[in-house]
C-alpha cells in the first residue's frame, strides 16, 4: 500500500478528486472569444512571448488591457469580441471556425465572494483541447497539456470580490510529437470542451483518496486518504460506510497521508445486473466530502475474465464522445445518458471508450447503470516513440484519468494504445506505459488494440504476434474482415490461433453504411451490406477459442475529416449502428438480436 500511495501521489500532486460531488461555482456559459492563428496575442513581432517580459505591454491578450486614455493604442477588446458557449467546442459553434486548428483566446468576466467558512479557492476545468495557457486577473497560473483530462489551479490569492477575470489561450494544433499525433480518424474538437468550476476548500483539505474493495481479500476495503495544506501532520481523519456501520478513523502523517483498511462480511458486491453503491463519507478537522462508491474485483484467469470472481462476456460497443443531442464535442450528462441508454438498449454490458478519456458524467452513469467500461489513452496509430516529452505527456494524461476514475466500480480496463505498428520503441514506451498504470492501480485490467499477423504465413489464420501481448492482462485487436480486407463472404474463410493463454476481446469490427440506403448486400454502403458483415462476422469471431466479448466499431456516427465521399460520407465516419441523427439502422438489431441470446445463455 505504502509504494501504490507513493505512486499516486507523486504522479498527480495538487490535482482535486471528486470535484463532481464538492461545492463549486460554475464558470460555464459565455465567454468572449478571439481568434489569433499568428498568436499576436502571445508573442510580440520578434516572436518573443510576452509572459517572458517584464513590461510585456498593451499587446499580451492575457492582461485583457483597457485604454486609459483616448490616445492609448491597444489592437484587441474582449468585451466587444464575439461570444461562445463553454462547455462546447469552436467548430460546431461558429460555422467560420469548422475547419480551424490554432489559437483562439477565451475570456470570461465575473465577480466572486468567498464563503465565510472557506478560504482556498481553485479553478478546474474538465478539460481544454489541447493546449491550455491560463491566467488570472493577468497573471500566469500555468500550462496543461492533453485535451481530454482534468487539471486544476490555486487562485486564493488573486482572486478579487470585484471585476475578476480569466483568460485561457486555446491551441489545438495536430502536432506530430503530441498524444494524439498529427493523424487521427476523429474530429480535432477544439476549445474549453468540458465543465469549468470555481472549486471552494477549507485552508487544510481533503485532496485525494483510493477506496476499493482489496483484490486478495472480498471482506476488506482498503485506501488511503491525502490532505492538502499547512497543517496536515498528525490529523484526525475519519471514514464511514454508514450501509455497512462501517467506521475508522485514521492520523495522518507528515505528508498528510494516512492508509486504512476496513472489514466486513457484509458487502454486497457491484456488478452488471445489481450496480450497488455504498455512500462513503470522509471527513478531516477542517473539510468533509461524499462519493459514492462501488465494490467490485476484476481479474483473469486463463481465458476468462472474472467479475467477482465468476466468468462474465463482455457484450460491448465502442462509442466516441460526440453529442448526439447538438452535433459536436458531447458534454453534458444527457449526452453521455443517451449513448449509454442506446447501449442498454443494444444489450450492451460494456462499453469501450474510444479513443481518449470521455467526460466524467460518462464514468458516473456507467457506476449507476451496471455497465463495464475500457478507458483508453489517446496513443494512437503512429506516435513519436523515441521522443521523451511524447512519452512523459502520454503517462500524464493516462495518469490524470487514473486519478480521477481510480474509484469507479465500472472502470475494469485501462487501454495503452490501439493501432501501433510494432517496433522495439513502441514495445519500450508500451511497456513503460504498462508498468507505471500498474505502479498506480495494481486493481484492474490492462490492455490495447494490438496487431495481427498470419499465422505460420498462412493468410486463412490470423495470429497475435505482438511481445507486448506478453504485458497485457486481456488480448485485443481491430480486425474489419468483410470491409476492409475482402467481402463478407471472406468470413467464412478465417480463422485465428491465439497462442497465449489469455482471454481475448475484439475491440473493433464492422462496415460502414449510410442510413436510408438500401442494396442488396453486396452494394457497398447500403444498411445490408453492413448487416450481412455483422452476421458473417459474429459467426466468424465465435470460433476464437479464448474469445471473452467484444466491442464493435461503433455506436454512433461521428464526424471525421478523413471521411469524405460526397452523399454517402459527408464528413462522418459511418461505422455507426446509429445515425447522427439518432436512427437505427438494420446492423443495430443484428447485433441486439445477439447479444439478447448470449444474456439468456450467461
Amino acid at each position: 500500500m505504502v509504494l501504490i500511495v507513493s505512486s499516486q501521489l507523486a504522479a498527480q500532486e495538487h490535482l482535486i478528486v471528486n470535484v463532481y460531488n464538492r461545492a463549486t461555482t460554475s464558470l460555464n456559459g459565455q465567454w468572449n472569444y478571439i481568434v489569433d492563428p499568428y498568436e499576436n496575442g502571445f508573442y510580440n513581432y520578434r516572436l518573443e512571448a510576452f509572459e517572458d517580459q517584464e513590461n510585456p505591454g498593451n499587446g499580451a491578450f492575457f492582461l485583457n488591457a483597457k485604454p486609459k486614455s483616448k490616445s492609448d493604442l491597444i489592437e484587441y477588446d474582449f468585451d466587444i469580441s464575439d461570444s461562445i458557449q463553454v462547455p462546447s467546442d469552436w467548430n460546431t459553434q461558429k460555422e467560420n471556425l469548422y475547419y480551424y486548428e490554432g489559437t483562439v483566446w477565451y475570456k470570461k468576466s465575473f465577480d466572486y465572494k468567498k464563503s465565510e467558512n472557506q478560504h482556498r479557492v481553485f479553478v478546474y476545468f474538465e478539460a481544454v483541447n489541447y493546449e491550455a495557457d491560463v491566467y488570472f486577473n493577468g497573471k500566469k497560473l500555468g500550462k496543461h497539456i492533453g485535451g481530454f483530462t482534468p487539471f486544476n489551479f490555486e487562485v486564493t490569492n488573486l482572486l478579487k470580490d470585484k471585476d475578476n477575470f480569466i483568460v485561457v489561450k486555446v491551441d489545438n494544433k495536430r502536432k506530430k510529437e503530441g498524444v494524439p499525433t498529427l493523424n487521427t480518424d476523429w474530429w480535432n474538437y477544439g476549445g474549453i470542451t468540458r465543465d469549468v468550476k470555481l472549486v471552494e476548500v477549507s485552508n487544510n483539505f481533503i485532496e485525494n483518496y483510493t477506496i476499493q474493495l482489496n483484490p486478495e481479500n472480498k471482506n476488506q476495503i482498503k485506501g488511503y486518504v491525502k490532505l492538502n495544506g499547512t497543517e496536515i501532520a498528525k490529523k484526525e481523519i475519519q471514514i464511514d460506510i454508514p450501509e455497512l456501520k462501517l467506521s475508522k478513523t485514521i492520523i495522518s502523517n507528515a505528508e498528510g497521508v494516512a492508509v486504512f483498511e476496513m472489514n466486513s462480511k457484509k458487502i454486497q458486491y457491484w456488478d452488471t445486473k445489481n450496480p450497488h453503491l455504498y455512500q462513503v463519507n470522509i471527513k478531516s478537522v477542517n473539510d468533509k466530502i461524499t462519493d459514492q462508491i462501488g465494490f467490485r474485483t476484476i481479474k483473469t484467469k486463463g481465458k476468462e475474465i472474472l467479475l467477482n470472481d465468476e466468468s462474465i462476456f463482455l457484450r460491448g460497443i465502442s462509442i466516441h464522445e460526440e453529442s448526439p443531442i447538438t452535433g459536436g464535442r458531447g458534454s453534458t450528462i444527457e449526452d453521455a445518458q443517451q449513448l449509454l441508454n442506446w447501449a442498454k438498449e443494444l444489450g450492451c454490458n460494456y462499453v469501450r471508450l474510444a479513443h481518449y478519456p470521455h467526460n466524467e458524467h460518462m464514468l458516473r452513469l456507467a457506476d449507476k447503470m451496471g455497465i463495464l467500461v475500457w478507458e483508453e489513452n489517446p496513443v494512437y496509430w503512429t506516435i513519436s516513440w523515441e521522443n521523451e516529452a511524447t512519452y512523459n505527456n502520454a503517462e500524464n494524461q493516462l495518469s490524470e484519468v487514473i486519478n480521477r476514475d481510480k474509484n469507479r466500480a465500472s472502470v475494469i480496463i485501462w487501454s495503452m494504445a490501439n493501432e501501433t505498428p510494432t517496433s522495439e520503441p513502441r514495445l519500450i514506451f508500451l511497456k513503460k506505459l504498462a508498468a507505471h498504470t500498474r505502479e498506480l492501480d495494481p486493481t484492474r485490467l490492462i490492455s490495447a488494440a494490438l496487431e495481427q499477423s498470419d499465422y505460420n504465413g498462412d493468410p486463412t489464420i490470423r495470429t497475435i504476434n505482438d511481445e507486448f501481448a506478453n504485458v497485457v492482462d486481456v488480448l485485443s485487436f481491430n480486425q474489419y474482415v468483410g470491409w476492409y480486407d475482402g467481402l463478407p463472404e471472406k468470413c467464412g474463410q478465417i480463422s485465428w490461433k491465439i497462442l497465449q493463454n489469455k482471454p481475448v476481446l475484439i475491440s473493433e469490427f464492422g462496415a460502414g453504411a449510410k442510413i436510408g440506403f438500401h442494396g442488396d448486400k453486396l452494394t457497398r454502403w447500403s444498411e445490408e451490406f453492413q448487416e450481412d458483415v455483422y452476421i458473417q462476422t459474429l459467426k466468424m469471431l465465435e470460433g476464437i477459442e479464448q474469445l471473452q466479448g467484444f466491442s464493435p466499431w461503433i455506436l454512433v456516427d461521428f464526424r471525421s475529416p478523413r471521411r469524405m465521399l460526397p452523399k454517402i460520407q459527408d464528413g462522418y465516419n459511418r461505422k455507426g449502428l446509429i445515425s447522427e441523427d439518432g436512427k437505427k439502422k438494420k446492423a443495430f438489431y443484428v447485433l441486439k438480436n445477439f447479444y439478447d441470446t448470449k444474456s439468456a445463455s450467461n
